[in-house]
């Protein structure tokens, strides 16, 4: 999950980064505070941080991704017809 958020800055658009790239941002920052909570032995808030990360990082950010004017959205949907 790491290499995926540290690798989404080498893509950009003409304007620049967008709003997604600072759910990558958040996404880094929520997987060192997992990993500190469980090296702490916090396994219960490890869980929910996991959790939480999952969810936001991967579900959340791979439907705005698809969302129609976005590059990859735009080729989903004119896939589709």
């Amino acid at each position: 999950m790491a290499a995926v958020a540290g690798s989404s800055f080498a893509i950009y658009g003409p304007d620049g980064y967008s709003w997604i790239h600072g759910l990558s941002v958040l996404t880094l920052l929520m997987l060192a505070t997992g990993v500190m909570r469980a090296r702490s032995h916090n396994i219960a808030a490890h869980r929910a941080n996991m959790i939480s990360l999952y969810v936001g990082a991967l579900v959340i950010t791979g439907l705005f991704t698809l969302l129609p004017g976005r590059l990859l959205g735009n080729a989903l949907w004119g896939w589709l017809g």
